[in-house]
């Protein structure tokens, strides 16, 4: 069979896919559509092969496009489709490959076709489309089943009632696919899209008795990351025999849609891009329920049921009873999901399921804050902020905001300090052998707001690291040497750009300025005013962790006496009087101390001074300030950020698909 193998590009010649396309309607019966869906082959998974079959599928499309509403024959292969899904939980059992082979490939063309479609036409067009009928040319049949509405319910069928097995493998990943693509209208509109025939099933019609088992498995999916199994191509082999059933209707299929397809060639494995997507269907699984949890409430202020189902899902160890007045939820194993979140947080999407359950679900929130190896969840989001030059800003903000929530819980704040690290590989500005999660966290964080200075400049994302640091502040324990030098270079960093600007600012207001010069003054005003505002928080991050835990932290109080001189302009600085007096107190009661000491300390003896000073400090002695305490709140309208930066990961990460930026409106090519 290996030697008719077709190309892509001889799509256009084949005489199968010209009788569906063509001009005569072809009846259900025919023995034709057994031949059209008997084919073998493995689905292009990588962008590049994709795109290929797409360029190759467009013109076809477009003809059928043209004469559907004559024949009919996109309806009939829908119906072949929707007759073979019927018996395919019953094929699984009987592990009868070939039904599910053939069911397969019926679906694979159906999502060929529909992505050309819903490009090309409106939705009402599309609808029109599924409507037309063989048996009166030209008219549509409005009496019978919606078939776009039957095919999306038997898509989420298929996916919830039929197991996961090597044999199913292809059919539900082309099953979770079909139903990306039939959402991907949104693609093609700058606005939100809030209804639609597709949103209505979703939302409203048979398929919302399934919300909750659909999220269920698209989670499960997740948490399985299965493999895509090798091709199955030895169910086509000729027998010793010289026969047998698979191999006879196999072989007879040279003249159909491809004997073999095997875009890259059958040397590939298993025709992935597997270093970009050897989990094919765990992959697309993610994609399509970040999809479903972000669709917006109903017109009618209905609520979408599948963030229903994602927010308040429980834990199989909890036996409470579920509550009636919790439409759609369920139980699944937390342990595994937890365990599959700590795994693939190097993706986009794995992160922002994590921000999704942190935010929103609280009985996932509850489990993670009170697991012992945080560390296997928190290590994954430091190496995201860590490499932020290679990150999209998307991935960096929920990566930053993921730690923003996990610093609201006090429990969390302290227990990071206890767990000890070693040998930090990926940290290489310094040799990092022994530092505890805590420390490194506060690294981590401090080096995104000093790349944020150099670099974005983006307000919101200094707001948030420094809110992370703030709530931490009053918890931190035993800061490493190098997390407390960092702490003061940053402020000494702020210090010298504060002086810049404000030098600036000085100079702009001198300088003469000719009476055509109508050249915009940069607003120095507002930029002292930022400036400003993150030196006043830094000194409350400081004072906040002096104030609450000064006798835990005495590589803080070195750094801080070793950099003093830094805060003596901002001592009469009207902004910061109030928050400098505490500094000043420690400043002054530790240099009181070690003068007495005397001179030429080593470091050893100036740390046993300040280690013996901080016991004797009184506390009374140091202002209090209210508890520093941020909460993250998503902002209002939150659909505007989220679905355009969820399907800008299903452009971009979907396995098997190619859209081409032309004629995409949801986002810029560029965004994120």
């Amino acid at each position: 069979m290996g030697a008719n193998t077709s190309q892509v590009n001889d799509l256009s010649e084949n005489q199968s896919l010209r009788t569906l396309i063509g001009t005569e309607s072809i009846s259900e019966n025919d023995p034709f559509w057994n031949q059209l869906i008997s084919f073998t082959f493995i689905s292009p998974t990588s962008s590049g092969d994709s795109k290929l079959l797409e360029e190759a599928v467009i013109p076809l499309a477009k003809i059928l496009i043209e004469n559907n509403p004559r024949t009919g024959n996109f309806g009939a292969l829908v119906r072949i489709f929707l007759g073979r899904t019927k018996e395919l939980k019953i094929s699984t059992e009987c592990q009868d490959q070939l039904f599910i082979w053939q069911a397969h490939n019926a679906l694979f063309m159906i999502r060929c076709l529909l992505k050309v479609f819903i490009r090309e036409m409106t939705e009402e067009e599309l609808h029109l489309q599924f409507s037309y009928q063989e048996r009166a040319p030209g008219t549509c049949d409005t009496g019978s089943v919606d078939l776009l509405e039957e095919l999306m319910c038997n898509l989420v069928h298929l996916v919830v009632e039929v197991p996961l097995l090597d044999i199913t493998y292809s059919i539900l990943f082309e099953a979770v696919t079909t139903m990306l693509v039939l959402l991907s209208y949104q693609l093609f509109h700058k606005d939100i899209l809030r209804d639609g025939f597709i949103y209505q099933y979703l939302m409203k019609g048979r398929c919302l008795s399934l919300t909750s088992r659909l999220v269920k498995t698209l989670l499960y999916n997740f948490i399985r990351q299965e493999k895509c199994p090798p091709p199955a191509t030895h169910i086509f082999e000729q027998q010793s025999d010289g026969g047998g059933l698979l191999y006879g209707l196999a072989s007879g299929v040279a003249n159909g849609l491809w004997s073999v397809f095997t875009l890259g060639g059958a040397g590939t494995k298993a025709g992935l891009d597997q270093e970009q997507n050897p989990l094919p269907l765990s992959n697309q699984s993610l994609l399509l329920l970040l999809v479903l949890a972000n669709l917006t409430d109903g017109p009618n202020g209905c609520p979408n049921p599948y963030r229903q189902a994602v927010t308040c899902f429980k834990n199989t160890q909890d036996t409470s009873s579920i509550s009636t007045e919790q439409p759609h939820t369920f139980q699944i194993n937390f342990n595994s999901l937890y365990t599959a979140l700590c795994e693939q947080q190097r993706s986009d999407q794995a992160t922002l399921l994590l921000y999704t359950l942190l935010h929103q679900n609280s009985n996932m929130r509850t489990y993670m804050l009170s697991r012992t190896d945080m560390e296997n969840l928190v290590m994954p989001i430091l190496e995201i902020l860590y490499h932020v030059e290679n990150r999209n800003s998307h991935h960096v903000y929920m990566a930053l905001i993921i730690l923003l929530i996990l610093t609201e819980d006090d429990a969390f704040n302290r227990s990071i300090h206890e767990v000890v690290l070693k040998n930090i590989t990926w940290y290489s500005e310094r040799s990092l052998t022994e530092i505890s999660l805590g420390s490194l966290l506060i690294l981590v964080v401090i080096r995104t707001i000093q790349f944020n200075m150099t670099r974005t400049r983006d307000k919101y994302l200094h707001t948030n690291c420094l809110a992370a640091l703030a709530n931490m502040s009053a918890q931190f324990r035993c800061l490493h040497q190098y997390a407390a030098q960092r702490i003061i270079s940053l402020f000494a960093l702020l210090s010298k750009k504060h002086n810049k600007v404000l030098e600036q600012a000085t100079q702009s207001l001198r300088g003469p300025r000719g009476a055509d010069d109508n050249s915009v003054l940069p607003d120095y005003a507002q930029d002292l005013s930022v400036i400003e505002e993150v030196i006043r928080m830094m000194l409350e991050i400081i004072n906040s962790c002096l104030s609450n835990s000064l006798h835990h932290n005495p590589n803080l109080v070195y750094a801080l006496l070793y950099k003093r001189e830094l805060f003596e302009q901002f001592r009469t600085h009207p902004s910061f009087q109030d928050i400098m007096q505490n500094l000043d107190t420690v400043i002054g009661f530790f240099s009181q101390r070690l003068e007495v000491a005397g001179s030429d300390l080593s470091v050893e003896r100036v740390q046993e001074v300040i280690m013996k000073g901080a016991q004797a400090l009184p506390k009374e002695r140091l202002k209090k300030f209210p508890e520093l305490k941020f909460k993250y709140v998503e902002e209002d309208q939150p659909e505007d950020f989220f679905i355009p930066y969820v399907w800008s990961l299903v452009f971009n990460s979907g396995v098997g698909l190619h859209w081409s930026p032309t004629g995409i409106e949801l986002f810029s090519m560029d965004s994120g």
